[in-house]
């Protein structure tokens, strides 16, 4: 694509977005952004609440990591991080527990008190299952059914909907565990929040750029496609096409969220609830991420896993067959009908990011239209990544620190996820 000055249409206000009207700007272009929303920053966005003193996560908890110096780097220039190790915790039937899982988590369950002890009790516990087919074999196999039915079981059916002998045992290969004490939910070199709120790095990423909230494309789309030269998409790709060809499938999220008398609520940023009799999937208390002020109350969301459809907020995308062949149709439509519209980050590529990948790939593709941050960072997999891909589902059983976060908490489709990689 030529580098002339372009008018440029970007569709919703979140990272993707935001990143590539920043750079596009930043490079000459005429850039205006439209949001459905009444706010900028997506999911990621924040608000504070005077009462409990902190910012609240609106869409669920966000923590930003990353082992990319460049992405690290790029983030703080817009908006001061502050330093915060993320450490979530388990609620089972009224139990807490470590995690992800660790030493002290095999401590709670078996009563192991050294790595050599960990290790022995976990080779002890697999069941033999000589070729797993599906989540529940795999965890069988790996971890024992103790560790599957405490962390994995309820919390699967609960998010997907579905039980998970019916899902594929690459979801959960991500899940790390660990036979040392480390309880840290990252293995990033990079681990922050803005100290401000997310909603204040949006802010910046925006600065200059003309933004029109409460406005949505497919009201008017016809008429903006044709009056811009590229338009950059971050919208559901079938929203777009008016689900012409069919819906993908998404699961979806309600959060119900109160003010509570009393200063801690449940000592931790995230609660993990795995228990299939309990609703919710997480409770998150505010405060414990950034605490701006000290008060007597605090704010707790519950989350709550919702079947999706179309006009409902949507969060995972489901990953099978029939949708990526049903994506791979709607992608080829987009290439025949609109070439000057560029699908991207989690909704328009239907699949889940990290918030660093979402800024990385949104750098590489405003360096091909001839934005300023010339050199997008690198993405290639890093040495445990290699490492664990050489060895297979071995790197889950010899419980040696993962390359990946719990993010897999959720159970992400791996066709859906983009790998932790590094970033340059």
């Amino acid at each position: 694509m030529d580098h002339a000055q372009k008018r440029v249409l970007v569709v919703g206000a979140g990272l993707y977005g935001s990143v590539c009207a920043r750079e596009l700007r930043e490079a000459g272009h005429e850039v205006l952004v439209i949001e459905r929303r009444d706010h900028i920053g997506g999911n990621c966005y924040t608000r504070y609440s005077a009462d409990a003193g902190c910012d609240e996560h609106v869409y669920g908890a966000h923590v930003f990591h990353t082992s990319s110096e460049r992405i690290w780097h790029y983030v703080n220039t817009l908006a001061p991080f502050a330093p915060y190790t993320h450490r979530a915790k388990v609620n089972f039937r009224g139990k807490l527990f470590s995690f992800p899982v660790n030493l002290v988590t095999l401590n709670q369950i078996y009563g192991v008190r050294s790595p050599d002890e960990a290790r022995v009790t976990l080779e002890r516990v697999r069941v033999p299952i000589a070729d797993p087919r599906n989540l529940e074999d795999y965890c069988l196999a790996t971890v024992g059914p103790e560790i599957y039915r405490l962390f994995i079981e309820g919390y699967t059916a609960k998010q997907w909907n579905r039980h998970p002998r019916t899902l594929p045992a690459e979801i959960v290969k991500r899940l790390p565990v660990r036979t040392d004490c480390n309880d840290d939910y990252f293995d990033d070199r990079y681990q922050g929040l803005p100290r401000r709120g997310y909603t204040a790095l949006f802010e910046r990423l925006l600065e200059g750029v003309e933004v029109r909230l409460e406005t949505d494309l497919m009201a008017q789309r016809d008429d903006l496609l044709r009056g811009y030269d590229l338009v950059v998409c971050t919208c559901p790709i079938d929203a777009f096409f008016g689900y012409e060809l069919g819906a993908l499938e998404y699961r979806s999220l309600r959060f119900d969220t109160e003010l509570v008398d009393t200063s801690d609520a449940q000592g931790a940023a995230v609660v993990h609830f795995t228990d299939a009799a309990v609703p919710w999937v997480r409770s998150i208390e505010h405060k414990h991420f950034l605490s701006r002020r000290v008060t007597g109350k605090t704010l707790l969301t519950r989350q709550y896993p919702a079947d999706w459809k179309p006009g409902s907020p949507e969060f995972y995308p489901v990953s099978d067959e029939r949708n990526h062949a049903l994506l791979r149709r709607y992608q080829e439509l987009g290439v025949a009908r609109f070439p000057h519209v560029h699908f991207g980050g989690r909704l328009g590529e239907y699949r889940h990011y990290d918030m660093d990948q979402v800024i990385a790939a949104a750098l590489g593709f405003c360096e091909r239209v001839g934005a300023t941050y010339s050199e997008a960072p690198a993405v290639s997999p890093s040495r445990r990544t290699r490492r664990a891909r050489a060895e297979g589902p071995t790197s889950l059983r010899r419980a040696t620190r993962a390359s990946a976060p719990v993010a897999s908490v959720d159970f992400t489709p791996p066709s859906c996820r983009v790998p932790r990689r590094k970033l340059g």
